[in-house]
């Protein structure tokens, strides 16, 4: 059955995003940024508050850990959207004809509830696109964990073969899959198009 409405994640599918982006505006030197990266403010430290907990939290931990940061790992808050350099070519402009074209459009986001609404507010031409979006960090739930798509097909309303959903990651698209959602492991906007046209959705060629 052809599904009805899109699902997307937003970092690395509708926008870029990596903590180098902000932080090679603060640290010269190549490898003190690098191990920097490695070893202070990973991706594994801020998936913790993808997962809900809060950066007042987690910096006074990374803090104590290393106290010679500490000016580096507060300012991570202030200008988080400074790692977000902005979209992915062509994605937003497929968003826009999809809505154009009344399709339904949703979004799945591994994300920080405290983070996301100033992003979000950043962006209005994009989100308000959008009839509801599952973020991560105010569900206390991540992909791939099949709970969060469980609660995200019940808010929006629908069956999963009804969806079409968009990730860049392998672990959720293969977790939307097994759920039987439609899903696409995104490497690019013509890949998306493609995907999209072939399920039956009016996007162009």
């Amino acid at each position: 059955m052809r599904p009805t409405a899109v699902v997307f994640d937003v970092g690395k599918v509708l926008f870029d995003w990596d903590p180098r982006f902000l932080y090679e505006r603060l640290i010269a030197d190549d490898r003190a940024l690098d191990a920097f990266l490695r070893d202070v403010v990973t991706h594994d430290w801020h998936f913790q508050h993808d997962a809900g907990r809060p950066f007042a939290e987690t910096s006074a931990e990374l803090v104590a850990a290393h106290p010679e940061h500490e000016a580096l790992i507060r300012v991570f808050a202030e200008r988080f959207n400074e790692t977000i350099p902005g979209p992915i070519a062509g994605m937003h402009e497929l968003v826009a004809e999809l809505d154009q074209a009344g399709v339904p459009l949703f979004a799945i986001t591994n994300f920080s509830g405290e983070f996301f609404p100033p992003f979000r507010a950043a962006w209005p031409a994009l989100f308000d696109r959008f009839r509801d979006i599952v973020v991560s960090g105010d569900e206390k739930l991540v992909k791939p964990d099949p709970a969060i798509f469980r609660l995200a097909l019940e808010r929006f309303g629908l069956e999963p073969h009804e969806a079409a959903f968009l990730d860049d990651n392998p672990a959720n698209h293969a977790a939307a899959e097994a759920m039987g959602i439609h899903s696409l492991l995104f490497t690019g906007v013509e890949q998306a198009r493609a995907w999209l046209r072939g399920l039956g959705f009016p996007v162009r060629g």
